[in-house]
């Protein structure tokens, strides 16, 4: 861990635990029981679903925005004390936090962040926090360094460090810049969980979005193979009779040179 980074919560940090009281005491404050007990339906916290044993206080996300420009002076040690929070509101408000923090840090300040990032993944552990935070921290981070912690992270046994590893590159998406995407979807091609199936294909959605025969040319030698889940999330924006073609399993699969992805330096496994 970074500099004070790994302090345990509740350490005396100056100018920070009584923040983080502070912040605690508005959360549990604006909770709303009967939202809490909504959002554990949606976010599936029953035994066996993927956010089991989650807790929530009951607060909406325009109010943890709030927060988070309210008290963006929180210090990094703060913001890992509500990242290890039991609580699901207080770990998204760590993340707001913590996107903040780093498209206004430093250099030094921009790793450290995305230090802790990496060193608490399994606090980032349901799909809106993933989503809301990986393409700013982790893939804008890397966005000019070698891109091996996507691969490692996209082979992790983790569901929540595999959506990482597809959602971090929505960043380079949204630049005109897809083959890390598209390199690390082939490998999550098969993957058993549906949650990634939706990540990986509304990447594949936002790739075609902006090049309809780049995301084409991925998807037909692999269309009927993927889950049908992606695929109906790639082809959402398709022209109607496109798009029912792929779903008949009618679309010629073309060239097989577009299923080979070519290997880089960043596809392989390194430390992170």
């Amino acid at each position: 861990m970074v500099g004070g980074l790994s302090r345990a919560r509740g350490a005396s940090t100056p100018g920070t635990s009584s923040n983080v009281e502070q912040i605690e005491k508005e959360l549990h404050r604006l909770g709303d029981p009967e939202i809490a007990q909504f959002l554990t339906r949606f976010f599936k916290t029953g035994p066996g679903e993927y956010g089991e044993g989650d807790r929530f206080l009951g607060i909406r996300v325009p109010i943890l925005r709030k927060l988070a420009k309210k008290h963006a002076s929180l210090e990094l040690p703060g913001c890992r004390a509500l990242l290890i929070s039991p609580y699901h509101e207080a770990r998204l408000l760590a993340l707001l936090l913590l996107v903040q923090a780093y498209a206004r840090g430093s250099e030094e300040q921009r790793n450290a962040i995305y230090r802790l990032y990496l060193d608490h993944t399994t606090c980032v552990n349901n799909w809106d926090l993933v989503d809301s935070s990986a393409e700013h921290i982790v893939g804008r981070h890397l966005e000019k360094r070698e891109k091996t912690v996507l691969y490692d992270l996209a082979r992790s046994p983790s569901v929540w460090e595999r959506r990482i590893a597809i959602m971090a590159t929505f960043r380079y998406v949204k630049a005109g810049s897809f083959d890390e995407t598209l390199r690390i979807a082939d490998m999550l091609l098969l993957d058993a969980h549906d949650l990634i199936h939706k990540a990986a294909g509304w990447m594949l959605r936002e790739i075609g979005k902006r090049d309809q025969p780049v995301a084409e040319a991925f998807l037909r030698p692999r269309y009927r193979r993927m889950p049908r889940t992606m695929l109906r999330y790639a082809i959402e924006r398709y022209p109607d009779a496109l798009r029912r073609r792929y779903l008949r399993g009618e679309v010629e699969p073309g060239s097989t040179a577009s299923a080979a992805l070519p290997v880089t330096e960043s596809s392989k496994s390194s430390n992170r």
